[in-house]
């Protein structure tokens, strides 16, 4: 199977990333990376109307909110809740990046190197209480992240080897398994991912302009091509899940790359003919009155 996306916004992003859709609010959530901003919008047929924007830090990794509503942001080095919760020691040459809530709302973090990579990145999850459980310490650019239909596999990306990983999950007690390569990607990057109803994996593949469909045994089931070298990321949208969103970047192309690819760092639409799953929404303030 094979798709070609749309342009669905007007405005362009450095480094847009971290698509996230708020159902209640039938809402689009995502952010510029580089410009540290947090970006809200709704779908307005075939387009994403930007609805508010806010500045939160000097980088922003990544959105979710609660069912209320409440926004949890991965700034830098903190994830921008009340209180802060620090994830890279101060001082540290790294910074936060993709982010996802687990099937019980808690919220995952990776790290990437400001610099060259060197193999000691870190894999996060913030519990109820504030305190953080490693999952991994030996990645070199941690990336999208995604849970199966029911819940028991967890699949996480490492880009710079381009490997998407996966493991089994307990989202009720937080137990995983040993995590096994799933899929490796030599042409081109591999970034955010989302899975849908069927288990399938759309994963936005950085540097090709594609975001291609995997099923659960990691076999290529199709293609959405994107005009824009630099996909970075995917979620299913609408009231039904029933477009696949995607985002892009004009970071790290030149002048004749940006002049071949107008449409780099909008958003996109395609129309893949299935619907995504709901994604779960951060569990929020704990009983104590922690953030």
């Amino acid at each position: 199977m094979s798709w070609t996306a749309a342009v669905a916004s007007a405005e362009s992003f450095t480094l847009g990333e971290g698509p996230f859709w708020d159902a209640p609010r039938e809402r689009l959530l995502w952010v510029d990376v580089d410009a540290g901003t947090v970006h809200e919008g709704r779908l307005d047929g075939d387009r994403v109307a930007v609805t508010g924007s806010q500045q939160r830090d000097r980088t922003v990794g990544a959105v979710v909110c609660s069912l209320a509503g409440e926004l949890l942001v991965a700034g830098a080095q903190t994830l921008l809740t009340r209180p802060e919760t620090r994830i890279v020691p101060a001082g540290a040459r790294r910074r936060l990046n993709d982010g996802a809530c687990d099937p019980a709302g808690n919220f995952l973090v990776g790290t990437l190197a400001l610099g060259d990579p060197r193999g000691d990145e870190t894999l996060v999850r913030r519990e109820r209480d504030g305190s953080l459980t490693v999952l991994d310490d030996d990645l070199n650019l941690s990336n999208g992240l995604a849970w199966s239909p029911d819940g028991t596999l967890f699949y996480s990306v490492d880009s710079v080897p381009g490997v998407v990983w996966v493991r089994s999950y307990d989202a009720a007690t937080g137990a995983t398994g040993p995590r096994r390569e799933w899929l490796r990607i030599t042409d081109g990057l591999p970034d955010g991912l989302c899975v849908d109803a069927d288990g399938h994996l759309w994963i936005a593949i950085w540097g090709a302009g594609e975001v291609r469909r995997y099923t659960p045994d990691a076999r290529t089931a199709g293609v959405v091509t994107v005009p824009a070298p630099h996909t970075t990321s995917v979620a299913f949208v609408g009231a039904d899940l029933g477009r696949l969103l995607i985002t892009t970047a004009t970071a790290g192309l030149g002048a004749d790359q940006l002049a071949a690819y107008p449409m780099s760092g909008r958003l996109f639409l395609a129309d893949v003919g299935v619907a995504g799953l709901p994604v779960t929404p951060w569990a929020g303030p704990s009983k104590t009155g922690e953030s």
